[in-house]
């Protein structure tokens, strides 16, 4: 029999996220599920290194910690599930987040669907959806500064608040504008609702393919948000003449130096990020419940058939 294996990760640093995390333990163990942890989590959760059994493993390696796992479960909120997401880029294992954070638009469950996520998980019942993700590299000269990825944005930022930043914009090839801006977010429609909302980009549905492209704060009269190709490649200069530094932001967690003449190429990823999904509801009314949308009046189609009326 081929050993079902989930990996699970947890906010330790919440006393909430404790409790919830060890009685998904408990219940998973009990359907006959090997639960993985970082030891150092698990340290956290208080299973000491001598009491694991048959169905429970412990690994020191973040890098490796979902091989041979069928799911990676995260309690917590969206950081929790980015910091999943990138312990798992490589082996594409499915994330499953159980929201016990505000708005957690990568959650799929909150902590009261405790009993239903468990069955589904028991059940192999969840479906896997790839989203598009973020290949950055930074380019200095001939010199390959650093390669990542983004499962919601890169920005190029100014590193200094009383300076701006002086970039150039390409996209496939061709130079689009010079801003003088406090920076430039890059998103993905799974990012669209994260800083590409806050700073006045479009909201995508997940299903549609294409990267997002909103300048910050921009002096600048062509300074709008714009939505290009997936196939696109945007690059982003950081003008020699600049007095300071920028930085790189990707998805909030990682950060990389971008000395005057640096230049920034985000691509469409060649791994995409996989999220299992418990529901089928659609994204308008992911968004409706996620931000508490007023929709006070609506009537819908299926009232109007009842009521007999038509379009």
């Amino acid at each position: 029999m081929t050993t079902r294996r989930v990996l699970l990760l947890a906010h330790t640093g919440r006393a909430e996220a404790r409790a919830v995390a060890l009685a998904f333990v408990e219940e998973l163990t009990a359907e006959g599920l090997v639960v993985r942890l970082l030891a150092a989590e698990a340290k956290d959760l208080g299973i000491s290194l001598g009491e694991p059994g048959p169905s429970i493993e412990l690994t020191e390696s973040e890098s490796d910690a979902s091989r041979d796992c069928e799911l990676t479960l995260v309690i917590g909120g969206d950081g929790s599930i980015l910091r999943a997401v990138e312990l798992t880029h490589d082996s594409g294992t499915p994330v499953l987040g159980v929201n016990l954070g505000h708005v957690g638009f990568l959650a799929e469950a909150e902590v009261g669907e405790m009993e239903s996520t468990i069955r589904a998980i028991v059940d192999s019942t969840y479906t896997v959806e790839d989203r598009l993700t973020l290949d950055v590299e930074v380019v200095l000269g001939s010199e390959v500064l650093t390669r990542t990825f983004a499962v919601n944005e890169a920005s190029v930022e100014k590193a200094a608040r009383e300076r701006m930043l002086e970039v150039v914009v390409e996209v496939d090839g061709r130079p689009l504008s010079r801003w003088g801006c406090d920076g430039v977010v890059c998103a993905t429609p799974t990012g669209s609702t994260a800083y590409n909302f806050s700073a006045g980009g479009p909201i995508v549905w997940p299903q549609v393919e294409a990267l997002c492209l909103v300048p910050l704060s921009a002096h600048a009269l062509f300074a709008r948000p714009m939505v290009v190709a997936p196939s696109s490649l945007i690059a982003i200069e950081v003008l020699a003449g600049n007095q300071g530094a920028g930085v790189l932001w990707c998805d909030g967690r990682r950060t990389v130096d971008l000395p005057p003449g640096a230049r920034v190429e985000v691509r469409r990823g060649r791994q995409p990020v996989r999220l299992a999904r418990l529901h089928e509801a659609s994204f308008a009314d992911r968004l409706v419940a996620k931000f508490g949308l007023n929709v006070e009046g609506w009537r819908g189609e299926g009232e109007r058939r009842l009521r007999g009326g038509t379009r």
